[in-house]
């Protein structure tokens, strides 16, 4: 009985964790499209809902009731199975994330491990469905985006390496809690800026969006996707992108810290700050799609192996430098 007990008790704190992810999606598409209605001096979606914020679910809806139309030359399995991993990886990295000091669903000591390697899976959902596709489009477009991703995957990863040289932990809540004299942001901030472009990089999002750039490659490797199956693809992308705020907001923000210790910015609880703070990058997110025009591939790659990578590990040699020469390196205890 304990058991049974304890196993409907972990299931209801995935369901109270992946409801909520599931409902901020639908509506940061909508905060999405109202900043670049914003940029652009448009009204954006206003009709659907008191201020048009019913419209993503008109648009569910349409995603839904849509016909699912497989091209008859793909593979049908790996074709059906793109969208489904592509989604499944991004909500159970959520797992990780902790919102204040205990509301976290898995609190690990490799945290920051889990969302590395489950973000490196993620490039697998899209190759498959540029390959299972049998198309040229989608083939290139999954071609451009494994590029992408492993490329910026590497200078993310050394800029965690920089934050953990810092705090001597892998555990999330040890990197916010290391941040309550001083948030990351203010002795790394080069690494904030790069980390910010990397994440644009990583998610596909301009002016990096070249996997699916619509001028070239129609949808890139979503081309031959309709219906619900298209859905998940957009689900998974906007469902990663929440996630890189949401490790940003944790690596350099102080993730569910006040950024005052006094009266009335103390008395919020820490959930509200980690999301307050979410929503700023992803409204950065959202203003660069609206502002800076789209790179072409080779600036791209250029931009991550020989401007990004060494100034990353120039970083670490310098941080590492700064804290043993002033015997700040942390310690176990």
């Amino acid at each position: 009985m304990t058991y049974l007990t304890t196993f409907f008790n972990e299931i209801y704190k995935i369901i109270f964790l992946l409801l909520p992810v599931l409902v901020s999606v639908a509506l940061i598409v909508w905060l999405d499209r109202r900043v670049w209605a914003f940029v652009q001096k448009r009204r954006g979606p206003n009709v659907v809902g008191p201020f048009g914020l019913l419209q993503t679910m008109a648009d569910a809806l349409k995603y839904i009731f849509k016909e699912i139309i497989i091209p008859a030359s793909a593979d049908k399995i790996i074709f059906i199975l793109a969208p489904i991993i592509t989604l499944t990886l991004a909500l159970i990295a959520w797992a990780v994330i902790p919102f204040s000091e205990e509301l976290v669903l898995a609190d690990i000591n490799v945290g920051i491990l889990y969302l590395f390697a489950i973000s490196s899976l993620s490039v697998y959902g899209i190759i498959m469905g540029g390959w299972a596709s049998n198309s040229k489009y989608p083939f290139l477009g999954a071609i451009r985006s494994a590029a992408q991703m492993v490329s910026y995957e590497v200078s993310i990863g050394i800029i965690i390496i920089n934050v953990l040289v810092c705090v001597g932990s892998l555990n999330l809540n040890d990197i916010i809690i290391a941040q309550e004299k001083v948030w990351f942001i203010f002795p790394l901030f080069p690494m904030f800026v790069i980390f910010f472009i990397s994440a644009l990089a990583e998610t596909n999002r301009p002016p990096f969006d070249l996997p699916e750039a619509e001028s070239e490659l129609v949808a890139g490797y979503q081309t031959e996707y309709s219906g619900m199956m298209y859905a998940m693809f957009w689900l998974g992308e906007y469902a990663n992108i929440l996630l890189l705020c949401a490790l940003g907001s944790i690596l350099f923000l102080g993730g569910w810290l006040s950024p005052i210790d006094i009266y009335p910015f103390n008395v919020f609880p820490g959930a509200i700050w980690m999301i307050f703070k979410i929503l700023i990058l992803f409204i950065l997110f959202s203003l660069v799609k609206a502002i800076v025009p789209r790179y072409r591939f080779d600036q791209l790659m250029r931009l991550g192996w020989k401007i990004f990578l060494p100034l990353s590990l120039i970083w670490v040699v310098f941080t590492s430098s700064f804290l043993f020469f002033f015997d700040m390196l942390p310690t176990k205890g």
